[in-house]
């Protein structure tokens, strides 16, 4: 119930935005903006884990090419009790894996080939298990939905700047041009920004979550320990091809690679070192049942 009534909030929260920066362009721009936020709404819902697929340039694999990726999610489901997802593999180099889909029934997990290349089978596990644990909390769709966010506004907000340019502000009066073109870039400017912040509250207390279940499930947060070490390592030595935007449905940061001012504090990612220390620490054991 929880994580339905953030689905909602974000569902709102674009269509209102949406509203907001078309009305910058008058009576008609609102309405434009509404119709177009109906759309990222609607799409966003139904389509979010086709996108988050497609992005990726991920292909779905089947039991016969890989049949211990299968066994392992199999595995997984059963103990927590869920549908199989759809498996799929990503050509990216970069060791990453996510999950996607609207809910349980709907659901999909993806791992980049560069986790292949580096992890151990038990290695592997925790990880799986950690995305199988995203499924299992519903925290798929608010990342889906939060991504589909996030471009949303991106748009909008690059609309509201190239109309600022070529419109003088749109529908307002000559002498409130300025006024009105300063609105307009303003939006253009802190709107991703919003988007951005709202993805990192949204994420990080999620990872910590998904860590705590997912060596519930194994009955042992080492595997998942050694994982984060190795693919924190991974992610800062290759560069990630993914869009910003979907960046917060990763298991680790796949743009902890590129050189940021203020890393942590913009960072969607909760610090790897604190999630490997809880997991050994045993926290997740404390908190069990």
């Amino acid at each position: 119930m929880k994580n339905n009534l953030k689905t909602t909030v974000l569902l709102a929260g674009i269509g209102g935005l949406m509203i907001l920066i078309g009305s910058m362009f008058g009576r008609g721009g609102a309405i434009l903006g509404l119709g177009i936020g109906l759309v990222f709404v609607g799409g966003s819902y139904w389509f979010s884990d086709k996108l988050a697929i497609r992005a990726a340039r991920a292909v779905e694999v089947t039991e016969a090419q890989m049949p211990q990726y299968h066994a392992i999610v199999r595995d997984l489901c059963a103990r927590a009790d869920m549908p199989m997802p759809r498996l799929y593999v990503s050509p990216d180099p970069q060791p990453n894996a996510f999950a996607t889909g609207r809910n349980p029934s709907h659901a999909a997990v993806c791992v980049n080939q560069g986790i292949l290349d580096i992890l151990s089978l038990d290695e592997l596990r925790g990880v799986l298990a950690h995305e199988i644990s995203h499924v299992g909390n519903r925290d798929i769709l608010i990342s889906s939905v939060a991504a589909a966010v996030a471009m949303g506004i991106t748009f909008m907000a690059r609309m509201a700047m190239w109309g600022a340019m070529f419109t003088g502000g749109g529908g307002r009066d000559r002498d409130d041009n300025g006024g009105g073109i300063l609105g307009l870039l303003a939006m253009a400017i802190l709107a991703p920004i919003a988007a951005m912040m709202l993805q990192m509250a949204l994420s990080r207390s999620r990872e910590y979550e998904a860590d705590r279940r997912g060596a519930q499930l194994l009955g042992d947060g080492e595997s998942l320990a050694r994982a984060l070490e190795k693919l924190d390592r991974g992610t800062r030595l290759v560069p990630g091809r993914v869009d910003p935007a979907h960046a917060t449905a990763y298991i680790a940061n796949p743009l902890a690679g590129q050189r940021i001012q203020f890393k942590n504090l913009w960072s969607t990612h909760p610090p790897m070192e604190d999630r490997i220390a809880r997991l050994r620490g045993g926290e997740w054991r404390q908190r069990l049942g």
